[in-house]
């Protein structure tokens, strides 16, 4: 018998023209809107994903290159800095995936976008307590990160000073270590370069940060939306639907689309295709979790600045830029090799998991009263409907007939 699986809108009314001759003023301060206007200039409107691929991840100017954007002094707080019980019911999840295929002599833990490195840490002192249960697994921790500043804040948290970086910057793995529990650690800045092999695939807020397409329905068909320069005034950009189709808007477009605006990810896509065919060759699973819908959303696209909401064309670099996942899409890209479960909220997920039984055991060993406090508050903060139990959504991929599996069903523990 298997073993029991212990697991804003667009900114402002769109245009219905463009314009890429704006006066050749000089930009003001920001050297990224200074950046973007001349490559408008020079080609005209770029893509939504253009647009975000460099305000995020430009190698020099690129908003997770330059700025620590984690915690209560950075633009947003995620789940596993609020909480530890988060990341300690999503490492048993990992344990209990690799328990139900069997047990696999090796056993890599792969996470995408680590932030402060919060999550692979809890998930880490689960396994330390959980070692007898892992048995002689050889298990490694494989992180995809392109934040250099990031990857450093990680290396630190997780391994002290025993980590090193590459010689050389063309290496796949960029940085390698040993974490404070003696298991090997690497980074890396693409999927591609992580080994095969059996892998647990974790994703906690990193889909949403991906390059979207927006689309807007005309009377003449789907048109893509782009940024511009806008003509009144040379210092701001502005959205605009473009009159001609795109290749985008004419590739990504499903024939039988209901919605008057979507919103695709391809590169979210090509992500779980990859996943997809490592998970069907390799074995394992991917848990994918983050802001998201079933393909019924529309407009999600938005910018974070100080945990507020910012104009998303407004200092381009200076804040995060997000839009809800679409887990259809994602279901849709995977295909037929791998079974998909979910989205399920978090609340259902963290209390199939057993969140309140981890609370209740916390609580009892705890004497501090603002401790408690601590905790009581982050339980209400992740479970609570109207703060992150419905908003957070998840999602996963693996290469089995489902079954019950944790986190995505009720588990009976009598």
């Amino acid at each position: 018998m298997r073993t029991v699986r212990a697991l804003q809108r667009l900114r402002g009314v769109l245009s219905q023209s463009f314009s890429s001759s704006s006066a050749e003023k000089p930009m003001p301060g920001n050297s990224m809107l200074r950046h973007l206007t001349s490559k408008i200039k020079a080609t005209g409107p770029i893509s939504v994903a253009e647009y975000m691929r460099e305000v995020l991840t430009n190698p020099v100017m690129g908003y997770y290159v330059q700025n620590d954007m984690l915690g209560p002094d950075g633009d947003f707080i995620t789940s596993p800095e609020i909480s530890q019980i988060f990341g300690e019911l999503l490492g048993i999840w990992c344990l209990s995936e690799w328990m139900g295929a069997g047990k696999p002599s090796r056993f890599q833990l792969v996470e995408f976008g680590p932030g402060r490195g919060s999550l692979a840490n809890d998930i880490l002192r689960v396994f330390s307590q959980l070692r007898g249960a892992l048995g002689g697994a050889a298990v490694s921790v494989h992180l995809v990160e392109v934040s250099p500043k990031l990857s450093q804040v990680q290396a630190q948290f997780l391994t002290g000073d025993q980590s090193q970086v590459s010689a050389s910057e063309d290496e796949p793995v960029y940085r390698q270590g040993t974490t404070t529990t003696g298991l090997p650690i690497s980074w890396y800045r693409n999927l591609d370069d992580v080994p095969r092999g059996f892998s647990i695939y974790l994703a906690h807020e990193f889909f949403d940060a991906l390059p979207i397409h927006k689309f807007q329905g005309t009377e003449k068909g789907w048109r893509e939306v782009m940024v511009d320069i806008d003509p009144d005034e040379p210092g701001k950009l502005r959205l605009v639907i473009v009159p001609a189709p795109t290749l985008a808007s004419t590739q990504l477009i499903q024939a039988d689309e209901k919605r008057r605006h979507v919103e695709v990810c391809p590169e979210g896509g090509v992500i779980v295709q990859r996943l997809a065919n490592r998970i069907t060759e390799d074995g394992g699973a991917a848990l994918i979790a983050d802001y998201g819908h079933d393909g019924t959303k529309m407009d999600t696209f938005r910018g974070f600045k100080g945990h507020k909401l910012h104009d998303v064309l407004a200092s381009p670099g200076s804040a995060d830029l997000t839009a809800d996942v679409d887990y259809s899409y994602l279901r849709r890209m995977a295909g037929a090799t791998v079974a998909c479960m979910g989205p399920v909220s978090q609340k259902d997920f963290l209390k199939n998991m057993g969140i309140d039984t981890r609370l209740q055991v916390l609580l009892r060993n705890c004497a501090d009263p603002s401790t408690r406090a601590q905790l009581i508050q982050g339980y209400d903060m992740l479970t609570n409907p109207l703060k992150m139990g419905e908003r957070f959504q998840f999602f996963t991929m693996l290469n089995h007939t489902p079954l019950p599996v944790a986190g995505f069903s009720e588990l009976g523990l009598s």
